[in-house]
């Protein structure tokens, strides 16, 4: 488990955790009370260092690197995946990966930023950040959703688009806009998740849904902290500032009407407990498809619609 910088007062006593639990494999020693002891004092711990995190250690737990990825949830949640790769313009790029799927016996089109788990796959999907051919592939899917009535289910989790030159030249700003746009005007139960970072245009690309939920310690916002102090004070360094200022947690989010609902992470974060985090966001999903299942597609739309039209006037009041 990596640690973060906040959680220097744990790390010793798991240590300690983790040497017992050496000992006893290796002989008859006793230790579970000592173990029950200390977990009891890092659950403890955790509860009152997680309850009072910083926008800036939000950040950091959205970003830790075992934190569950879109492909965790998809391979967890869904039966019989069938990935569907390119965007029938250009490539086939893998910073989105998506493709048709059952999630608890209903087809569905299932589609999320993929960042990677070490170096090898950070690079094949280029840390999440989609390009161009990215959010056309999402666009194909989403049609390809609307054609055969199928709803829609995203797994956000991007720094942002990638801001590369060859991005740019392929029309980076059109393809997410076209991306929103076809969010917003598809006849299907559109349904979107922020599992991590939700970074500027990149992740509403696949996020302007009938639903919008956010993992507890996720971030959701315009422009990455470090994006936004290199811009206001020309530093990076600014990057902790900028975290509390940019008002990006789920808690802000949802008092701001940006979020439809808080999915609660276990003790810890949801690198703490994967498992128990997939599930808990599997059965929200699939409570929201329940409701929304049936709903005729101009009664889908005009309310997406004016779900995001009262999101603005709310936040101009």
């Amino acid at each position: 488990m990596a640690f973060l910088d906040f959680e220097t007062s744990v790390t010793e006593l798991e240590g300690r955790i983790a040497d017992l639990r050496g000992l006893a494999s290796g002989g008859q020693v006793n230790i579970a009370d000592e173990v029950s002891r200390l977990q009891t004092k890092v659950n403890r711990m955790l509860m009152q260092i997680y309850a009072h995190l910083t926008p800036w250690q939000r950040v950091q737990v959205a970003r830790h690197p075992a934190r569950p990825h879109a492909s965790d949830y998809i391979t967890a949640l869904c039966q019989d995946f069938v990935p569907l790769a390119g965007d029938r313009l250009f490539a086939d790029d893998p910073a989105i990966i998506g493709g048709i799927a059952r999630l608890n016996g209903q087809s569905v089109v299932v589609m999320g930023q993929e960042k990677g788990k070490d170096t090898d796959t950070r690079v094949k999907h280029n840390f999440g950040m989609a390009k161009p051919e990215g959010y056309r592939k999402a666009q194909r899917l989403m049609h390809l959703a609307e054609r055969f009535g199928l709803p829609i289910v995203t797994f956000v989790d991007t720094a942002g688009a990638y801001p590369g030159i060859d991005a740019e030249e392929r029309g980076q700003a059109e393809a997410i806009a076209k991306s929103i746009e076809t969010c917003l005007r598809v006849g299907v139960p559109v349904v979107a998740t922020i599992i991590g970072e939700g970074g500027s245009g990149g992740a509403i690309a696949i996020a302007a849904a009938d639903r919008v939920f956010m993992l507890e310690h996720a971030v959701y916002s315009v422009i990455s902290p470090e994006g936004c102090a290199s811009i206001l004070w020309r530093s990076a360094q600014q990057a902790e500032e900028a975290a509390s200022a940019l008002r990006m947690t789920a808690q802000d989010l949802l008092a701001f009407g940006v979020i439809d609902r808080i999915i609660p992470e276990p003790l810890g974060g949801a690198h703490r407990n994967a498992q128990a985090a997939i599930k808990t966001v599997g059965d929200t999903v699939s409570r929201a498809l329940d409701e929304l299942r049936g709903k005729p597609p101009e009664v889908l739309r005009s309310d997406r619609r004016n779900k995001f039209l009262a999101m603005g006037r709310k936040l101009a009041a």
